[in-house]
């Protein structure tokens, strides 16, 4: 018992509290600290809870020790009680409206790992999809059951592929969540879901997109299959760059690749097709990381005492400048994408124009120093642009259908003339 004593004494010691927070930073973390100045005769594992973790100035509550052999101290890990705790499951409320609140009780934690009670991600995912097969059509002339049955096939992608992607978040955030007031009571971070089971669930996920991915022409798997390297990164990107935004735009905008190749289209074959697919991507990355910068200011207190990097941080101070740079950018290449494809007055009007004043009033409206006001901002602005770009391209292929239509009546009725001519002639 001396010796525990005189252990926990020098374990907690003042002059131990630059090498301990080298190596555990802030909150929960691992870290070797050599104790004893001499070989001593056993290695001591200590799980350790600290008052005041970073400035470790408050004395061990509790330390166990377990023998291996060695000469120093392992400290496995420690929790500081000024950080953000671990959620007690008193503080989780399941869901009592939506469709999530109508599942068995043990599906709610898998449906809230793919934020299926939280679905504007999804819709994020969706809406280049639904903007490069409009894109398409209006240059094809697809049929419109086919854009139909199209549209339906990736709303369900998006749907599953998103869920996926949280998944692995998730699992990659599942030692922080805990201390971000936003993520705390998430599936994994409460322990209402294994790291194991979310593997297994991952799995299932991903054979389920691939099973949706093969409905398409096999082309689009070709096209679709780079952008898991982005869904597998782009949770580590927040921990080495301050622009993890941009990852997550080059994610979340692959669907802009897909409308050709889904209608059956050989994009390789058009350089046209394929330079407005790259201006549509490349727009949509920009709208990407417009709402995802508003939505960052929702976490930047917690994500600075986490070490978690983001765009928000980097440009706090003039977000909103940035904001405009980015609305500027994503409308310039839109309306590049349709000149590209010859796109009549109506789709700069609605898509480049009216989209434009949207972006505006979310800029101008938007209290990035209030979380509500951020989370409104980001949900409504999926509708309010989104809707506005997709009218754009539906009013744009609905003109097209309808010249298209008009010409091949006028043909029609020139080929009947021509025959009732040659009729009359050799009456004659």
């Amino acid at each position: 018992m001396p010796f525990l004593a005189m252990l926990s004494r020098r374990f907690c010691a003042k002059d131990l509290a630059t090498s301990i927070n080298g190596s555990l930073g802030r909150g929960r973390a691992t870290g070797y600290v050599r104790l004893l100045r001499k070989p001593a005769l056993a290695f001591w594992h200590a799980s350790c809870s600290i008052s005041n973790a970073p400035k470790l100035s408050q004395p061990c509550k509790t330390i166990q020790f377990r023998q291996y052999g060695g000469d120093g101290l392992r400290l496995v890990s420690t929790t500081s009680s000024s950080e953000q705790p671990s959620p007690s499951p008193t503080d989780y409320q399941p869901p009592s409206t939506g469709f999530v609140a109508r599942l068995p009780s043990n599906w709610i934690p898998y449906a809230e790992l793919m934020r299926l009670d939280k679905p504007t991600g999804t819709y994020y995912v969706f809406f280049p999809c639904l903007f490069s097969t409009l894109l398409a059509s209006a240059h094809i002339q697809a049929a419109p059951l086919q854009i139909c049955a199209i549209t339906a096939l990736f709303f369900s992608g998006a749907v599953v592929m998103r869920g996926a992607g949280c998944t692995i978040n998730d699992l990659w955030d599942r030692n922080l969540d805990p201390y971000v007031a936003r993520t705390k009571l998430r599936p994994i971070a409460r322990g209402a879901v294994t790291p194991k089971q979310a593997i297994v669930f991952t799995g299932f996920q991903l054979l389920t997109g691939l099973a949706i991915l093969l409905q398409f022409p096999s082309a689009c798997f070709w096209y679709a299959s780079p952008s898991l390297l982005f869904v597998v990164t782009y949770p580590l990107a927040k921990r080495f760059t301050d622009y993890p935004q941009f990852i997550l735009g080059l994610t979340f905008s692959w669907g802009a690749f897909l409308g050709f190749p889904a209608l059956g289209y050989d994009l390789l074959s058009d350089v046209q097709a394929m330079k407005a697919t790259v201006a549509l991507y490349t727009s949509c990355v920009a709208w990407t990381v417009f709402y995802d910068m508003i939505y960052a200011h929702m976490d930047i207190k917690d994500d600075i005492k986490v070490g978690i990097r983001s765009i928000a941080r980097r440009h706090e101070k003039e977000t909103k400048a940035v904001l405009a740079g980015l609305a500027i950018m994503q409308m310039s290449l839109l309306g590049l994408s349709g000149s590209f494809l010859g796109f009549h007055a109506p789709f700069y009007l609605i898509s480049c124009g009216l989209g434009s004043v949207t972006l505006g009033g979310i800029i101008n409206r938007v209290d990035l120093k209030s979380v509500q006001n951020c989370w409104f901002w980001f949900r409504t602005g999926a509708w309010m642009t989104g809707g506005v770009i997709s009218f754009g391209l539906w009013t744009e292929y609905c003109m097209r259908r309808t010249n298209s239509g008009h010409g091949a009546r006028g043909e029609g009725n020139r080929r009947s003339g021509d025959c009732t001519n040659q009729r009359s002639q050799l009456l004659l």
